[in-house]
């Protein structure tokens, strides 16, 4: 019966889209995806010893802006379960913060790094092939049969942060930090010394994981894509107020979007 639902849909497809036949194509298909809400709360942020000494002397700070810099996926089979696997993912945030040393005195911008780790288990079906294609060298392109992981992330919310004595809070231990992400910061980032205060910072994360393999499928082929408008020469002029003639009102920018369509606050 489905199969008969499906013929007559393609049917209709085709009367009205042109269906001219099924193709086989090569994607990537996912097999399982979630997503989450994370609330992190109370992340130790690390800074360098310039900042640290900042830091150590401010009473108050103030989130100026959190961005994720990089994620790391890792894909490991589970035990006893064919076709589950768990994603280790790995978060590393650069945080900026406002620090004052005093309630009247002007703030100095300071830049930590903060991290968090979460895993997950998804189904990625199972796989025994290798692939190989001629656009990698030595021709090599996948040699394992594990699935891949993909995470979409927005920049975090920040909804809270402060500073505490060392005292109440044992320092973490920062772990391994992956060059790529120490070399975007002005020095070495360092654990906090002894008598150092510590900044703690509380997100807000929304992520979707999917977990997907490259496979090959029969989809429905209407006509090649043509393109359907000219191209748009470049304006070859020196008078800057002809180009600045052609560039659209930015009137999103001056007006904010209707409540309507941007929908009311949460009931969560």
């Amino acid at each position: 019966m489905a199969e008969n639902n499906m013929a007559s849909a393609f049917d209709a497809a085709g009367s009205a889209n042109h269906f001219k036949e099924a193709v086989c194509i090569e994607a990537g298909r996912i097999f399982d995806s979630c997503s989450d809400k994370d609330c992190l709360e109370d992340l130790q942020v690390f800074f360098t010893a310039e900042d640290q000494n900042v830091i150590n002397a401010s009473t108050i700070i103030k989130c100026k802006s959190t961005e994720v810099m990089d994620v790391y996926l890792t894909v490991e089979p589970v035990p006893y379960n064919r076709g589950f696997y768990t994603v280790d993912i790995s978060f590393y945030f650069r945080i900026c913060f406002c620090a004052y040393t005093s309630p009247v005195s002007p703030p100095t911008v300071v830049t930590g790094l903060a991290c968090y780790c979460k895993k997950v288990i998804l189904f990625g079906s199972e796989g025994r092939v290798r692939t190989f294609t001629s656009d990698r060298q030595g021709c090599v392109a996948n040699q394992g049969n594990l699935p891949v992981a993909t995470l979409k992330a927005v920049d975090p919310v920040t909804l809270g942060c402060r500073i505490v004595e060392a005292a109440p809070f044992i320092s973490e231990p920062l772990g391994v930090v992956p060059p790529e992400i120490s070399a975007l910061f002005d020095g070495e980032l360092a654990i906090q010394p002894d008598g150092s205060k510590i900044a703690l910072v509380t997100l807000g994360l929304f992520t979707i994981v999917t977990l997907g393999r490259d496979m090959q499928m029969m989809v429905p082929a209407y006509d090649y894509c043509i393109p359907e408008k000219d191209c748009v020469s470049a304006i070859n002029t020196d008078d800057p107020c002809e180009v600045f003639k052609r560039i659209k009102f930015p009137v999103e920018e001056f007006f904010p979007d209707d409540l309507s369509v941007v929908g009311g606050p949460s009931d969560d």
